[in-house]
């Protein structure tokens, strides 16, 4: 089915006109380091408050939180955004303190400089590159093309529509660094929200605001134990999920890192954390509720098939360019801070530490990144809920880096060869739970995998290492700045 001439038209030209915006907006913007790394990765340490927020905003809601969230069709998914809400404030007022202390580019180093090492920055650096490029950049070309295939109702494959997503969001990356993907971030946001909002409202007036019919389960906020978020899983596993993806992936905290000043950043990351709390949650969950009691199951499907029903011809064609600006924003987010890691974790650690440009470097191991990606899109297509995918392989990486941050900030003495190998113990250990012995809900499983994996750091470091770890106790255990971080200002 051709698209509408209307609709093609009106996303285009929306769609231009962010990318419009944000090259006036960047061409705008002064130079404020002299340092590659911090102007390409970190914007210079010239983001304002307001960007810091829109960017942090849709680095986490694109296509796959809209489509994967709604495709549950039930009001229990809107957790994972209200649970953000604490992930969001343990960062601004726990983590950022500590990342601008330790003038940090990436939040990898602040490993190397609490545990003065260098290799468990590249270890930890190689496991989140890993992540995006064979898990997340996937998942979002795929989720974005579904979305747009069962909006449109497109006859053309799905791995098409994802390599001319991913070229177009490359751009972002690879051209203007991160200052030009929070300036997109920000301006695809505020159509995204703006958009989003009206579908939950055209949702709600396609039934007349009536719920009756809809089984109690979908609409329940306590889930049971066959659910996909169980309510005991909020006591458990939870908080510690929104704690690594909020506080220490890259992907998130390089836009908070990028603020002037603590406060600047702070303000950023409470705003963003207000948005989540008052917007979003009906954004992921309301319309798929309603798809249900429309349509019956449908799965991922849900979201595109209700926002085209619903909306007219020409509003069809802004919220398409309202979600396409925002996945090609959010692509260009991911990648931008995997090549971040890949620059400063890995190539200058180990190749050249002094590269002749960094954007050039980084480019050309964006487009590596992205090809991977994109070959990598169809594994992902028979996935039944590709939200609770997404959130079930994180496990994989998430709890056992998470490890390494929590031995790191409350302990003193630890060899880093024994945070690196209960990393590996803490994947194995979650790989083993996920796909041999399923005994609790997975959300409990990852749990139980950072306090093992915690435990074992400490018994490696004091068995195989001979050193004993020292607990930083409160009001006593400020932690004292290395000679690398005292040498970098902190």
């Amino acid at each position: 089915m051709e698209l509408p001439l209307l609709q093609v038209g009106i996303a285009a030209a929306l769609t231009a006109l962010v990318a419009g915006g944000t090259v006036w907006k960047c061409r705008r913007a002064k130079i404020h380091s002299s340092d590659g790394n911090q102007e390409f990765f970190l914007a210079g340490r010239g983001l304002s408050w307001f960007f810091i927020a829109g960017s942090i905003t849709i680095t986490n809601l694109s296509a796959e939180q809209l489509v994967g969230m709604n495709g549950n069709q039930m009001a229990l998914l809107a957790w994972w955004e209200l649970a953000a809400v604490v992930g969001l404030s343990i960062l601004a007022l726990v983590f950022l303190p500590i990342y601008y202390r330790y003038n940090c580019t990436t939040t990898t180093e602040l490993l190397e400089k609490k545990y003065n090492n260098k290799s468990i920055r590249s270890t930890i650096g190689g496991l989140f590159m890993l992540g995006n490029i064979l898990i997340y950049m996937p998942i979002m070309l795929y989720s974005s093309s579904l979305f747009l295939k069962s909006m449109f109702g497109l006859d053309v494959p799905i791995l098409l529509i994802a390599a001319i997503l991913a070229v177009a969001g490359s751009a972002f990356a690879i051209l203007g660094g991160l200052r030009a993907v929070a300036v997109a971030d920000t301006y695809s946001g505020v159509l995204l929200l703006s958009m989003g909002t009206l579908v939950v409202f055209l949702a709600l007036a396609a039934i007349g605001w009536d719920f009756s019919g809809i089984p109690p389960e979908r609409l329940t906020m306590i889930g049971g134990n066959d659910s996909p978020i169980p309510w005991h899983t909020l006591l458990t596993g939870m908080v510690f999920i929104q704690i690594f993806y909020w506080s220490t992936n890259q992907t998130i905290t390089q836009r908070a890192m990028a603020a002037p000043t603590l406060r600047e950043a702070q303000k950023g990351v409470l705003a963003a954390a207000a948005v989540r709390l008052a917007i979003i949650p009906p954004m992921v969950v309301i319309p798929g509720i309603v798809s249900y009691k429309l349509y019956g199951d449908i799965d991922d499907h849900a979201y595109g098939q209700i926002a085209g029903a619903l909306l007219p011809e020409y509003l069809t064609g802004i919220f398409a360019a309202a979600l396409v600006t925002a996945m090609l924003a959010h692509f260009a987010s991911v990648l931008n801070s995997t090549a971040a890691l890949y620059v400063c974790d890995l190539h200058e650690k180990y190749i050249n530490p002094r590269p002749a440009s960094v954007p050039i470097l980084s480019g050309i191991a964006s487009v590596i990144f992205v090809l991977i990606a994109v070959a990598l899109v169809p594994v992902y297509t028979d996935a039944q809920s590709i939200i609770n995918l997404v959130q079930q392989l994180n496990g994989l990486l998430s709890m056992p880096i998470l490890s390494a941050f929590i031995v790191g900030l409350l302990f003193r003495n630890v060899d880093a060869r024994a945070a690196i190998l209960a990393v590996i113990f803490g994947v194995c250990l979650y790989a083993y739970f996920s796909f041999v012995w399923v005994p609790l809900h997975y959300i409990h499983m990852m749990f139980i995998t950072l306090w093992l994996t915690v435990g074992f750091s400490l018994t490696i470091n004091r068995v195989v290492f001979g050193k004993k770890a020292t607990f930083i106790l409160s009001g006593r255990g400020k932690a004292v700045p290395t000679a690398a971080a005292q040498a970098n200002g902190s």
